[in-house]
């Protein structure tokens, strides 16, 4: 327990408090946070990240799930005039209420960031930079590209553009995890198009989903199970895309399930 806090970090809320200055700074020097720009952090916690964004002047919003903290983070930063705190869980917040541009900079539960990350790429009002810490193979797997590409970095790279910063060891939290930490920094691409069409995003995923249910299966095989048509109207759509026969999802980059999506018939 931190003695000066009285407070007991909530395993089941994945909270581990970085408290490294080098590692905080570094995570906002990424994000490049100019006038004119919101900075959304996401379980702030004890604070530790929360004080340097504060001192850069910008307005800081803080979605804090654990009641505890925020009635820490209220005190902690009662004199702070750009500084606006919610009691919420980062998955019900409501980003709409943002004015953008706004930039989102957290060191994220580990166990949450897949869905917050998808949240956000996902919202009509997206964020226009993603700094964050996150589990390292987590964002190693979010950068993977073909022919060691996964479902995970494919969702995540049909709407941003990821980068690993540098890693964060254990070491730089507290209490310490069982695992390294990355800074993963996400530039979303921009809503027009194909990204900004509801129906033909649904019919990505539902394509996406299906050819990666048995990753070591051709890709032929898997989408079979989703649509009503024989394989070689399947294989069809393959050659109009450009894909090879015989080849693996793992093998396919993003643009190309962008191509398949936009012949395949389901």
């Amino acid at each position: 327990m931190n003695d000066k806090l009285k407070i007991r970090p909530e395993k089941r809320l994945g909270q581990n408090f970085l408290s490294e200055t080098g590692i905080i700074k570094k995570l906002i020097g990424a994000a490049e946070i100019k006038s004119g720009e919101t900075v959304l952090e996401i379980g702030p916690g004890t604070g530790n990240l929360t004080a340097e964004l504060i001192k850069t002047g910008r307005p800081v919003i803080a979605a804090e799930k654990d009641r505890r903290m925020a009635d820490v983070l209220r005190e902690k930063f009662n004199k702070a005039d750009n500084f606006t705190l919610f009691l919420a869980d980062a998955l019900k917040f409501d980003e709409l209420k943002i004015a953008a541009p706004y930039k989102i900079v957290a060191n994220l539960p580990f166990y949450a960031a897949a869905p917050i990350i998808r949240k956000f790429l996902e919202s009509r009002n997206p964020p226009a930079l993603m700094s964050l810490i996150i589990q390292k193979e987590v964002a190693q797997r979010i950068c993977a590209q073909a022919p060691k590409a996964n479902i995970l970095a494919t969702a995540v790279q049909f709407y941003a553009i990821p980068k690993i910063i540098s890693y964060v060891s254990k070491g730089s939290f507290w209490p310490v995890p069982k695992v390294d930490a990355a800074i993963l920094l996400l530039v979303p691409r921009a809503k027009e198009g194909e990204r900004a069409d509801k129906k033909f995003s649904e019919k990505f995923f539902r394509i996406l989903k299906a050819g990666f249910s048995h990753p070591r299966k051709l890709l032929a095989s898997n989408l079979v199970q989703i649509a009503n048509l024989p394989r070689e109207k399947i294989k069809a759509a393959m050659a109009n895309s450009g894909i090879p026969q015989n080849c693996r999802p793992e093998n396919l980059s993003p643009q190309d399930w962008i191509a398949l999506a936009r012949v395949f018939e389901l």
